[in-house]
């Protein structure tokens, strides 16, 4: 039986894609001077719905990298994705001085997204959706806050046992 759940997991991993968000040169100074580092922030993803950031430090890019990648696939997530191919509702996550609006879209619109957070929502197998940064233009606090968002999301499903309902008894009396 054990065997069995390591081979799904490797499986699983290796259905993983990976995206380098940014890379970042950072000093420490110290007596004889300054010492230099790289700090790399990835984001994981399988397309279908999990999705992980993870950072990692070194002196050298390769290392750095793959610090980040299993810091991701060790703070992976589910994300609601509709058939469609975008998320359930509107939602606002909120990290540091960063704020990101996230907004579902209809059928053909793509990612419309800045920058940071677009790797996100890609890897997440979201296709259709609108985005705002708004507040701060780090990098890391946007997609974080992005990342926070995602996870606020919930599914027509889990919305509807938490108030005692069908998810069609939700919507009825909404087709006006």
């Amino acid at each position: 039986m054990p065997r069995e759940r390591k081979q799904q997991a490797r499986q699983q991993e290796s259905d993983l894609q990976e995206r380098v968000v940014y890379i970042h040169r950072v000093s420490k100074v110290v007596k004889g001077g300054r010492r230099m580092s790289l700090v790399a922030l990835v984001a994981v993803g399988d397309g279908k719905g999990h999705v992980g950031l993870g950072m990692g430090k070194s002196t050298e890019v390769p290392l750095a990298i793959q610090k980040a990648v299993d810091d991701a696939k060790k703070n992976m997530f589910r994300v609601p994705v509709t058939e469609g191919g975008t998320i359930p509702h509107t939602v606002e996550g909120r990290f540091g001085a960063g704020r990101v609006l996230i907004k579902p879209a209809v059928e053909g619109t793509g990612v419309i997204a800045g920058g940071p957070v677009r790797p996100l929502f890609e890897l997440a197998g979201i296709t259709n959706v609108l985005s705002k940064s708004l507040g701060t233009s780090n990098a890391l606090n946007i997609i974080k806050a992005a990342a926070e968002g995602l996870k606020e999301l919930s599914s027509p499903e889990e919305a509807a046992s938490r108030r005692g309902l069908t998810v069609s008894e939700m919507f009825v009396g909404k087709e006006n």
